[in-house]
């Protein structure tokens, strides 16, 4: 198992190990150590292809998350909000997908979301804090301020992304 840094402060891929035989596979994900915080909350989701979750974050209780695609292939996209970074309101993108055995830790103080690109895309979420659904919100997935090329134009969204405010919406609710 392999952790890979990026410029992101705390944000790190993990490349896990994967065991093949005729029976299948057995796949290493992360080791507790690797994570700065310790997961209390796991969730798991299962997409159709075309669907756009996010971006969502915590206002008050953020979380940081562990992700791994356990079947299926994602864009995965994580927009640093954390005032004092480097990286503050850049993003970062890769592809996860059960093949690449590729997993992503992200921060807490990160907004993120992910796009999926086969029939059946199930996911992995190991979270550092509880989910606080009055602390749930989410910036517009296509806000033309943070740049992000994702691969289609058009993606299934829920009725809640839809709804998503712009990042100039965030930055002025924020600046207080």
């Amino acid at each position: 198992m392999k952790k890979i840094k990026t410029k992101f402060k705390d944000l790190f891929l993990v490349k896990g190990e994967t065991h093949s035989d005729n029976r299948g596979f057995f796949r290493e994900l992360v080791y507790q150590k690797m994570v700065p915080k310790k997961i209390v909350f796991t969730v798991i989701s299962k997409s159709k292809k075309n669907i756009l979750r996010g971006l969502h974050f915590q206002n008050k209780k953020a979380q940081g998350k562990f992700l791994c695609v356990l079947k299926g292939k994602i864009f995965d996209v994580a927009v640093d909000l954390r005032k004092n970074s480097k990286t503050y309101l850049k993003h970062f993108k890769c592809v996860l997908s059960d093949k690449n055995s590729t997993s992503i830790y992200i921060p807490p103080g990160f907004a993120h979301g992910f796009y999926t690109f086969d029939k059946e895309n199930i996911v992995l979420y190991g979270c550092t804090n509880y989910r606080d659904k009055n602390s749930e919100s989410g910036i517009i997935w296509n806000d033309k301020n943070l740049k992000i090329k994702w691969p289609n134009k058009q993606p299934i969204l829920s009725k809640k992304d839809r709804l998503n405010i712009t990042l100039k919406e965030y930055l002025f609710r924020n600046a207080k």
